[in-house]
């Protein structure tokens, strides 16, 4: 499975927005220029995490970006459903659009894929990380405060 770089850009705005967590807008500008990131599409990864209700925006002279609610409570795992959609390992899982990905084989076959529980379990684990990784982990170890090591092995 591989993400896009809607994911990376995504995860890296959310970190600069986290950096600058005392609830005073950045602009996407500051963003773009931070992470050497095309302001036109800092833009629409932007208009996808507002959507998910991520960020909030104000406009203005002094206008810009803010987390929606504390990293310690945005988890990897919402970032990345608002910014590439459902996870699916395979081209044969499709996206129910209720946040689920469902085997493509009908009938019968649904229910004998020889490689349904191997790509089921590949999803639930993605998943799983993503969803005990933090935006303040990952924050925090932007900044030098959690080693490699012990990002790797918290649960």
């Amino acid at each position: 499975m591989i993400f896009t770089t809607k994911a990376e850009y995504g995860v890296r705005l959310l970190i600069q927005l986290g950096r600058h967590g005392n609830g005073h807008p950045v602009s996407l500008k500051a963003i773009a220029e931070a992470e050497n990131l095309p302001l036109a599409y800092c833009e629409r990864i932007a208009a996808l995490l507002k959507k998910a209700d991520l960020v909030t925006s104000t406009r203005g002279a002094h206008g810009g970006y803010v987390l929606a609610r504390p990293a310690e409570e945005i988890t990897m795992d919402q970032a990345v459903l608002a910014l590439e959609g459902a996870i699916a390992p395979m081209d044969c899982f499709l996206d129910d659009h209720d946040g689920r990905v469902q085997c493509s084989h009908l009938g019968e076959a649904a229910g004998t894929c020889s490689t349904k529980l191997l790509w089921t379990r590949v999803q639930m684990g993605v998943i799983r990380s993503l969803q005990r990784t933090t935006l303040a982990e990952l924050v925090e170890f932007e900044a030098g405060v959690v080693e490699p090591a012990a990002a790797t092995t918290s649960s």
